[in-house]
């Protein structure tokens, strides 16, 4: 009997000690190579980078995961305790892994022969998600995860763990942790969030997709309720409390954020500029905080001046017809189709919408359109500017008298709502007294195919106000503000003029404006430059040849100056890109940036300094730690006597010459138009004391612009309509004379001193000891002029 005693314990002992070593080997096996707990210590996930404007606003994010860190004290009670309630809520007793939880979890996978469902706490969800990359579900990872837990608790302290939890967790719409997800979906920050809010954001971890509010709202809500059931069995709430919150709107934000939509060439520029310099990993997971020079009021003021003035150029230039033409057979189709996207959209008063014309009637002068569940009213007047494009007849001569001219039934064409309801003309004959068939009238509209750019910069600084690098960033995202190159035409010639005066030329020198013929070259071309409307005007101020913008004039200036001379002043100015080496660089043939001549333009304004241009102040990375500054950097590149004559003689274009429009900004403004010969190019540069900007307008394709569309036309209502807007309500400056220059009066066409009998005098500035000496003779007497003797005859 002790023998088979003996052999059982021996037995009993022996079968022990092979489970334990089985249970030990598959231990071994399962939680062996876990990864160091100690690295969880220095939480350093990735986190937003943000954009900031000159004034503190947020003008874009980028991220790899959408994460903004914040403390645990930061957020309010209510949250955490929701979260608690809803995933683990015997956290505060448990020591990383809930065995009750497990036990019951165990039972359920058993059945089922598979693991289906976890009794992770919220310990092992930031161990699974911060130290285990594989998220497949097997026993091992389990025994792992649950290992790594046990650990995590000894080693780090409830609130710790918590705030790893409520920052790491991912919460759909590509929010990882609670602050980012609060903005995400309620446009606030975490610590404003209320009972109703925090409860819903607790309610998503399990499946953000399925519980996304803004996809399947009513899952949502089911959600909620149960998170709020869970905190009032938990006693973090009361009946009352769990009622308040159950029925509180939530405030759901629909629209998907969009910062980088306020100002997307410049923030895009900004972003290529840090993905060069730091690359993707720092841009993207870094959370750098990018501090730039951008003023969101001038921003948003150059938009709408592009806008208008391109809106308007594209009208100018004609009607491209109707988005579609349907057959009779396919218009109810067609109505059918579009009937349930256009009630998507409610109409507003100024909005652009797709319509359908149904009737054309020449006698009322009106076109009926069907707009979904709205009729609208479009009379030829609202239209008049859509006659057909033909570049050799002025805009001003081409007027729409019929509607039918330019549309038919079964157009789809796009419309402006401008009023509604009784504004709208009342159809005589209508079925009721009174009875207004048109719930909108309407004007017909085009989606511009013009392009253009504007810059706005500080001369004494450098530092970038404002930039619009074309139309419409989602339908094409270069930037024609920088990108681009393009000829200036005109826009160039103060260069060649201010090289001309520190080659010693005076503003009053008299050069013959007559045909001019270049020498043959090599290919057996000549070239012979005009004026525009091909007019030449005889003896001529070398102040008019640069006011009334004369070609000649300037490629004699040129020639006299040296070629190679004016280029490398042009590149002393910041003109970067190639210029051609010949005579045709005083017409502006050689492409350059609008950034390139905006910053020359910014010399003139700041008294012959040259600023490098800046977007970014400064960037600290997440530790707060100045990773970049840039200060303003300014280097003599002319004489202030230089920058101020010239300065003197672009105010005279505007109340002179080409620049006239300008007049309207009723301040000191100096500035130049541009235009190419062809039309493809016209622009206009001007400055303030204050602000330098520039304006291109032209087609990505080159194709010429209509008749007359030169830059006066086309560029200098948008430079006008900007500069007006950010000047508003601002104290009205004058440029500042330097010391030795000296004012004289003029006759207008001689260029020497006003007497007795000049006819037309202006004001001009000289450098001093420059000014003319002598009065200008009577008429009668023989004339005296300081010609440039080359310049008399024409030239072969």
């Amino acid at each position: 009997m002790k023998r088979v005693l003996k052999l059982t314990i021996w037995l009993f002992s022996a079968v022990a000690f092979l489970g334990v070593c089985t249970a030990a080997y598959f231990w071994y096996v399962w939680s062996s190579n876990l990864p160091y707990i100690g690295s969880v210590r220095e939480y350093r996930p990735p986190i937003i980078t943000e954009i900031y404007s000159d004034d503190g606003e947020v003008i874009g994010r980028f991220w790899e995961e959408k994460r903004i860190v914040v403390p645990l004290e930061g957020l309010p009670e209510h949250l955490i305790q929701a979260f608690v309630a809803a995933e683990d809520s015997r956290f505060f007793e448990h020591k990383g892994v809930d065995i009750q939880g497990i036990i019951r979890a165990v039972f359920k996978n058993l059945a089922a022969g598979k693991i289906e469902q976890g009794g992770s706490t919220i310990t092992q969800q930031v161990t699974k998600s911060l130290l285990l990359k594989n998220t497949e579900k097997t026993f091992r990872r389990k025994a792992r995860e649950a290992t790594l837990s046990i650990q995590l608790e000894k080693g780090f302290s409830k609130e710790k763990i918590l705030f790893l939890y409520l920052n790491q967790i991912y919460l759909g719409q590509g929010a990882y942790g609670v602050e980012a997800a609060a903005r995400t979906y309620f446009a606030k920050s975490a610590e404003d969030l209320n009972l109703a809010q925090s409860a819903l954001l607790a309610g998503l971890p399990q499946a953000p997709a399925r519980y996304s509010p803004n996809s399947h709202f009513d899952r949502a809500k089911a959600r909620q309720k149960y998170v709020l059931e869970r905190m009032r069995e938990e006693g973090y709430i009361t009946d009352e409390q769990f009622k308040e919150a159950l029925d509180a709107p939530l405030g759901i934000k629909t629209a998907t954020e969009n910062t980088f939509a306020r100002a997307p060439y410049f923030t895009e520029h900004v972003r290529r500029y840090l993905l060069k310099k730091y690359g993707r990993k720092l841009l993207y997971r870094g959370g750098l905080k990018v501090y730039t020079t951008l003023d969101l009021d001038k921003q948003v003021k150059a938009r709408e001046a592009l806008r208008k003035g391109l809106g308007g150029l594209d009208k100018r230039e004609g009607y491209r017809g109707p988005i579609k033409h349907l057959e009779p057979e396919d218009i109810y189709e067609y109505m059918a189709e579009a009937f349930d996207r256009l009630a998507t959209s409610p109409p507003q008063i100024g909005s652009v919408v797709e319509g359908l014309v149904l009737d054309v009637d020449d006698g009322k002068k009106e076109v009926r359109v069907w707009l979904g569940e709205d009729m609208g009213r479009l009379p030829v007047f609202r239209m008049k500017w859509a006659r057909r494009p033909n570049p050799k007849v002025p805009y001003y001569n081409r007027r729409v008298r019929r509607p039918s001219t330019v549309l038919k039934r079964g157009d789809v064409i796009l419309v402006r709502l401008l009023e509604r309801g009784d504004a709208a003309k009342p159809v005589p004959g209508s079925r009721e007294a009174g009875q207004n068939e048109f719930s909108w009238e309407v004007s017909l509209e085009q989606t511009p195919v013009i392009q253009g750019a504007l810059l706005c910069m500080v001369p004494e600084t450098g530092e970038v106000k404002a930039m619009v690098g074309g139309r419409d960033f989602l339908v094409s995202q270069f930037n024609r503000a920088i990108q681009s190159n393009r000829q200036p035409g005109s826009a160039f010639k103060p260069i060649i003029y201010a090289a001309a005066l520190d080659k010693g030329m005076s503003p009053v020198r008299i050069i013959m404006d007559a045909p001019f013929i270049s020498k043959r070259s090599d290919d057996d071309k000549v070239w012979k430059p005009k004026n525009y409307k091909e007019k030449f005007f005889g003896p001529t101020l070398f102040r008019t040849g640069l006011i009334k913008s004369r070609n000649v004039i300037t490629v004699k200036i040129l020639r006299k100056i040296g070629v190679n001379y004016a280029v490398q002043y042009a590149k002393r100015m910041g003109v970067e890109s190639n210029l051609s080496p010949d005579l045709s660089l005083a017409l502006g043939s050689s492409g350059v940036s609008l950034m390139e001549l905006t910053n020359a333009y910014a010399v003139f304004a700041n008294g012959g300094m040259l600023v490098k241009p800046i977007f970014i102040k400064r960037i600290v990375d997440r530790d707060g730690q100045v990773i970049e500054e840039n200060q303003p950097e300014a280097q003599r590149v002319i004489s202030e006597e230089t920058a101020y004559v010239m300065t003197d003689l672009l105010k005279a274009v505007i109340q002179e010459g080409t620049g006239w429009r300008i007049k309207a900004l009723k301040r000191p403004a100096a500035g130049k138009t541009g235009t190419t010969n062809n039309l493809w190019d016209a622009w206009f540069m001007g400055y303030t004391p204050n602000l330098v900007t520039g304006v291109w307008v032209g087609y990505d394709d080159r194709k010429a612009m209509g008749k007359g569309e030169t830059g006066s036309r086309a560029a200098s209502p948008i430079w006008l309509y900007f500069m007006s807007e950010v000047l508003k309500g601002r104290p009205v400056v004058d440029f500042e004379a330097p010391e030795r220059v000296v004012f004289a009066k003029i006759d207008a066409k001689t260029g020497l001193l006003a007497g007795i009998h000049s006819k037309k005098t202006v004001f001009q500035t000289f450098k001093e000891g420059t000014e003319p000496k002598k009065y200008s003779p009577s008429p009668k007497s023989p004339k005296s002029g300081q010609f440039l003797e080359l310049d008399m005859a024409p030239e072969k």
